[in-house]
């Protein structure tokens, strides 16, 4: 009866830390034998996002703003990334393997009093990620001097655009970056796998810390919360089969986001943190290759990034999936097309 009764109160601890108007996704990192990295995700959303995956070469020459103080950089580093009503870029990985995920945190504030700093778009902050670096580090450090302001603005059907990002390599470094009060906070390191939404990073530890105590063999929470399935996927991302083989392990990684994701079909107007699985997703960082799992779809279909020219000068090339009616298989590399112009992100400022 005590162990009930200590079990109930931690779960409705989980209740109340988990925050009720988060739009869900979830993240975990897969580390195997002989540098078997893989980089699992859900896209959880109240509705069609409208994805399609772009391929972007190296020489791009980009800007966080339309106008005004803002940051300019040119890609180092060629990319995949799937986007979001094709304004802006919600996850990607390099040619160096490393790979960036955007999730839905509603507590962010990016604002400081009186900032003049350069201005970053929210809809360009992973691809600025993916374009300037290698690997976690190297990211960290420069990220972590605070050179610029992220502007956000709502994005379609007026839901804002408050996000924190996950970032991760071919090492199987990982990093969690969240703005508390204007504040860049960074966890770096190999033990951040796991990354939901609500609430901060700090609390979504110290309810997992219970959870891990107990091993997952007694029970795991099952429900489709944020802290629940934080701490299913820091159980089974390392409870499941580990294996250098890419065969085994990029299944198993989408094995353990199936157990995160959230059925199709369950919405809540009034708890938009409760919302269905679009798609899934897998980076295989050692071998470099994406694999995408759109739901309706029932395929998966994978893009092998050793086999893109990604040469300056070459052209952005899309796979075009929303509204085409096609279904994907297999590899399909070799199905991107040049877009017609670049790429636009939705950059207010």
């Amino acid at each position: 009866m005590k162990l009930f009764l200590f079990t109930l109160c931690c779960l409705l601890g989980t209740l109340l830390l988990a925050q009720p108007d988060c739009l869900a996704c979830s993240r975990a990192v897969y580390l195997g034998p002989d540098g078997m990295i893989a980089t699992g995700r859900t896209m959880d959303w109240s509705e069609d996002l409208h994805t399609n995956l772009y391929l972007f070469p190296r020489g791009i020459a980009r800007r966080g703003a339309n106008s005004g103080n803002t940051v300019f950089w040119t890609s180092k580093y060629g990319s995949i990334v799937a986007t979001g009503y094709d304004i802006g870029v919600s996850e990607g990985m390099n040619e160096a393997g490393l790979v960036a995920n955007l999730l839905f945190l509603p507590e962010s504030v990016y604002e400081r009093p009186g900032d003049n700093r350069p201005i970053m778009g929210m809809s360009i902050w992973a691809q600025y990620v993916l374009d300037n670096f290698a690997t976690v580090d190297e990211a960290v450090a420069e990220l972590s001097k605070q050179t610029f302001r992220i502007d956000a603005p709502d994005l379609p059907g007026g839901k804002q655009s408050r996000l924190h990002m996950a970032i991760s390599d071919a090492s199987g470094d990982s990093a969690i970056l969240e703005y508390i009060d204007g504040e860049l906070n960074i966890h770096h390191g190999r033990q951040y796998q796991v990354l939901t939404n609500s609430p901060f990073y700090p609390q979504q530890l110290a309810v997992n810390d219970y959870w891990q105590q107990i091993g997952g063999l007694v029970m795991l929470p099952g429900t489709n919360r944020s802290s629940d399935r934080f701490a299913r996927a820091s159980f089974y991302i390392n409870a499941a089969a580990q294996s250098a083989d890419p065969k085994i392990a990029v299944p198993t990684v989408f094995s353990v986001m199936h157990n995160v994701a959230v059925p199709n079909g369950i919405t809540t107007p009034d708890k938009p943190h409760i919302s269905s699985t679009q798609w899934c997703s897998v980076c295989d960082q050692k071998n470099k290759v994406y694999y995408f799992e759109p739901t309706l779809h029932m395929q998966v279909f994978w893009v092998d990034l050793t086999q893109v020219d990604f040469s300056k000068g070459t052209p952005e090339r899309v796979l075009q999936m929303a509204g085409s009616g096609k279904t994907f298989v297999g590899d399909v590399t070799s199905q991107f097309r040049p877009t017609a112009k670049p790429f636009r992100f939705l950059l207010e400022v």
